[in-house]
């Protein structure tokens, strides 16, 4: 216990030596994420407090401008900014993208999957119905000559809990499941192995836009008002997934503080997390072929629309 306590301080330690305050800047904007991926490129300045387990939790507390900037699906945030309801100072931007894709196809008893098209005639445990993990594998599968629920069959079940014992008391079983929890089932499941990378298969259709998962969001009021915080912000965000991807046992122990998962699963987790930092002009680049798959398969999962260049933050904007 005494040795677990004291790599915690050590890794706090060496994240205060690293990340200073915003010390130049007496505005600091106040800061939250959604528990897993989308909170662990954050891991180094978070609290525990920071961290909400559900969107309904924290969306109401950014749309009140009771915070100022969030980590959440993307297509949340440019839900909210499509919203005709939403007060134009708490109407998020997009800072960044922070999290790409954490969605695999895991098989259990056997070596049947090594391509998106050799799934045909398969059936896929999978969660995220009438969500961007359903719309991503279905976009995927059309890409790939297949039809959802004809070519294969998709058996939705509400969380992965309640994947894993089907996985556990089949011979033969093939699920789409997120990281870390696909972490999680491989020391659980005797013979479940990744088999198939979402984010790759994503990536080799080569059609300019990237699978992402989460984006960081700020308010627009805030933004204007205090530029330079912002941009303080996103430099300490870049360096903090710096610091998570290139020291995963330290960042571990951080992540296990803030209550996502325990650090032994989260170290193994991180390197197939894709947490990234993407800002500017590449991020601009990247979502808006992200979203219209979105829109393409469900409009309402971006309230009707692509967002308008508005959406993309850039330093000093008005």
């Amino acid at each position: 216990m005494m040795r677990k306590i004291s790599a915690l301080l050590l890794a706090c330690l060496l994240v205060l030596s690293v990340f200073p305050a915003f010390a130049e800047d007496p505005v600091i904007p106040r800061v939250a994420a959604l528990s897993g991926p989308t909170a662990m490129g954050m891991a180094a300045f978070l609290t525990s407090d920071d961290v909400y387990a559900a969107a309904d939790e924290l969306v109401p507390l950014f749309s009140r401008g009771e915070i100022d900037i969030a980590s959440v699906p993307l297509n949340l945030i440019a839900n909210l900014y499509n919203n005709p309801d939403m007060k134009d100072g708490n109407r998020p931007l997009l800072l960044a993208v922070n999290t790409l894709g954490v969605l695999y196809i895991v098989e259990k008893g056997g070596d049947t999957v090594d391509s998106i098209e050799s799934l045909h005639g398969q059936t896929v445990y999978a969660t995220g119905q009438g969500s961007t993990p359903e719309y991503a594998l279905d976009y995927l599968l059309s890409q790939h000559g297949l039809t959802p629920d004809t070519d294969v069959t998709l058996e939705f079940k509400s969380s992965p809990n309640e994947v894993l014992p089907l996985l556990k008391n089949a011979e033969h079983a093939i699920a789409m499941l997120p990281q870390p929890f696909v972490t999680v089932a491989a020391t659980q499941v005797e013979g479940l192995h990744v088999a198939l990378d979402l984010t790759a298969e994503w990536d080799a259709l080569n059609n300019g836009s990237r699978l992402i998962t989460s984006g960081v969001m700020v308010r627009k009021g805030f933004a204007e008002e205090h530029p330079e915080a912002v941009a303080a912000f996103l430099e300490q965000l870049s360096e903090s997934v710096a610091f998570v991807n290139a020291q995963p046992e330290e960042a571990a122990l951080l992540i296990e503080a803030l209550g996502i998962v325990k650090a032994p699963v989260a170290q193994k987790a991180i390197p197939a997390c894709n947490i990234v930092c993407i800002s500017g002009e590449e991020m601009a680049s990247i979502v808006p072929g992200y979203l219209q798959t979105l829109l393409d398969q469900n409009p309402a999962s971006v309230r009707g629309k692509l967002p308008d260049e508005g959406f993309y933050w850039a330093y000093g904007s008005k």
